[in-house]
């Protein structure tokens, strides 16, 4: 097996909570990992075959509409450990948003003004849900992440503030 990438990685890691189908683990990524890393259903799809062919997961029950569930094997286990005690491996922010802002110099001054707005108002929404997580957070490891989301936030609304819209 090739060295793990972010995203199997994640499935892993999902995965030693117990069984879970594709749309399963959609679903908990986006619920666990959302606001800092996606990972989108293709993703999800065309890595659990991959990990499942390597050893690192194998096939469960099957469910409704002939979904599959993985499990998580104890060579799935070691890999993820390994990945998680590596420091291998860049660490990249892949934001639709600041890419659109990269390149809004080409949109009209009213067509910049609504995706400024309509972002802003979208972080204030996620810098809330940001300070609910802070408040929830039930371990260390978990309040470190929810208030880098929290700070995260801020920067994005700070770099919304330094568009002109004109």
């Amino acid at each position: 097996m090739r060295e793990l990438n972010a995203t199997s990685a994640a499935l892993l890691g999902l995965l030693h909570t117990g069984p879970m189908t594709g749309g399963q683990l959609v679903a908990a990524a986006a619920e666990r990992f959302g606001s800092f890393f996606s990972v989108t259903r293709s993703q999800v799809y065309r890595e659990l075959p991959v990990l499942a062919e390597a050893g690192l997961l194998r096939l469960g029950m099957r469910g409704a509409r002939s979904s599959q569930q993985y499990v998580l094997t104890t060579p799935g286990k070691r890999a993820f450990k390994s990945w998680l005690s590596s420091t291998s491996g860049s660490d990249n922010l892949r934001s639709p948003l600041v890419l659109r802002l990269a390149c809004a110099g080409v949109l009209t001054p009213k067509q910049r003004a609504n995706l400024v707005s309509g972002a802003r108002a979208d972080y204030l929404r996620y810098l809330d849900e940001a300070r609910t997580a802070v408040s929830a957070a039930t371990n260390l490891y978990t309040k470190a992440v929810a208030d880098f989301t929290v700070a995260h936030r801020r920067a994005m609304l700070t770099l919304l503030d330094a568009i002109p819209t004109d």
